[in-house]
C-alpha cells in the first residue's frame, strides 16, 4: 500500500473548521480574530518513550494526549493535530487500532487532524505538532510566578512512573492513557501566573518556571497528591515516584492565594492540591512536618 493509500485509508476526514485539510501540501487555518496561534511539539520512539508492547490504541491516543497536554499548559483551547508517522512495515490491524486511538483522543478534547507525513523507518516513531488557539495577550508563560504565590498541581503525581515500573497493575491505564487537562488549563488564563505540564516529573519541571521566572520555592512533602495504592510504600519511594517519575501529564501552576479561591468557584473537574509556596530566594526546597527534608532527586533525562 502506498503512503497515499494509507492517508486516505487510516488518516482522512473532513473537518468543518478547516479550510484545507489532509490531502494537499499544506493545511489551511483561519485563525479567530485577536487570537494568537499556540504551537508545540513531541516525538515518542517505541521502546523509548513507550514499552514495545503498548497496544496501538493506546499509542494513538498518547501521541495525541501528550501534546493537547503542552497547549494546556499556556491556557489555550486546542484545535489541531499533524500527524508525522515513520513505520517499521505496513499492518493494516496496527494502523486501524492506532488510528482508532488518534480519533477517539482527537474526539474527546474536540481537535483535528489536519495533515502530516508517513514514511518508512527501522523503528516506530510518532511526531505530533499540536495547534491551538488563545486570546492575545493571556497565554500562560513559565517566566510569571511570584513570591508568595501558591504552587498547585492537578490530580495525583506518580502514576505513570510507578505502572511503569509494574505494567499490568491498574495504574498502568494512567501511564498509556494520560488525560490532557485542558479545560482546567484555559479556566486558569486569567488566574495562574505561572504554568507547565509535568511530563519530565514535577521536580524537573517546577523547576523550568523558577528559572523562568528567577524565584525559588518549598515543597511540602506532606501535601504531595499521591495515589492510595503509592500511599502504601515507604515515603522515599513516595517522593521518588512523585516528584522524579515522568509521564503524569497533570499540570503545575502558580497563582497568588485570592485567585486560587476565584478558581475554586468554578469547580474544576480534576482535584487540584496546594503543594507549596513560591519564594523570593532561588533554589528548591522541601519540608515534612514545618521542617526542613533535604532531597535530591532527578527527572526524565532525554539523552540518559
Amino acid at each position: 500500500m502506498a503512503e497515499f493509500s494509507i492517508i486516505q485509508t487510516y488518516f482522512n476526514r473532513q473537518q468543518d473548521d478547516v479550510d484545507l485539510g489532509v490531502g494537499d501540501d499544506s493545511a489551511l487555518l483561519t485563525p479567530p480574530p485577536d487570537h494568537q496561534l499556540v504551537i508545540c511539539a513531541d516525538t515518542l520512539v517505541a521502546g523509548r518513550h513507550f514499552p514495545l508492547d503498548t497496544s496501538p490504541h493506546a499509542i494513538g491516543w498518547k501521541c495525541v494526549a501528550v501534546n493537547l497536554s503542552d497547549i494546556a499548559a499556556m491556557g489555550a483551547k486546542p484545535h489541531s493535530i499533524l500527524l508525522a508517522l515513520s513505520l517499521p512495515q505496513i499492518d493494516h490491524d496496527w494502523l486501524k487500532d492506532f488510528s482508532q486511538g488518534l480519533y477517539d483522543c482527537c474526539d474527546q478534547f474536540g481537535v483535528r487532524l489536519i495533515g502530516g507525513d508517513t514514511t518508512q523507518s527501522p523503528h516506530l516513531t510518532l511526531s505530533v505538532t499540536a495547534l491551538g488557539w488563545i486570546e492575545k495577550g493571556k497565554a500562560i508563560a513559565r517566566s510569571g510566578a511570584q513570591p508568595d504565590d501558591l504552587i498547585v498541581v492537578s490530580g495525583t503525581v506518580g502514576d505513570a512512573a510507578f505502572a511503569l515500573e509494574h505494567l499490568g497493575h491498574p495504574l498502568q491505564q494512567r501511564l498509556d492513557y494520560p488525560t490532557p487537562r485542558c479545560e482546567l488549563g484555559q479556566m486558569l488564563k486569567d488566574l495562574a501566573s505561572s504554568m507547565i505540564d509535568i511530563s519530565d516529573g514535577l521536580a524537573q519541571d517546577l523547576g523550568h518556571i523558577l528559572k523562568a521566572s528567577q524565584v525559588g520555592a518549598v515543597i511540602s512533602l506532606n501535601n504531595l497528591p499521591i495515589n492510595t495504592t503509592i500511599h502504601t510504600l515507604k515515603p522515599e519511594k513516595q517522593w521518588q515516584y512523585a516528584l522524579s517519575g515522568g509521564d503524569d501529564y497533570e499540570l503545575c501552576f502558580t497563582i497568588s492565594t485570592q485567585n486560587y479561591q476565584k478558581l475554586l468557584q468554578l469547580q474544576p473537574n480534576v482535584q487540584t492540591t496546594i503543594i507549596g509556596k513560591i519564594k523570593a530566594q532561588h533554589g528548591l526546597t522541601f519540608e515534612k512536618d514545618g521542617l526542613d527534608h533535604p532531597l535530591h532527586f532527578h527527572g526524565y533525562q532525554h539523552f540518559a
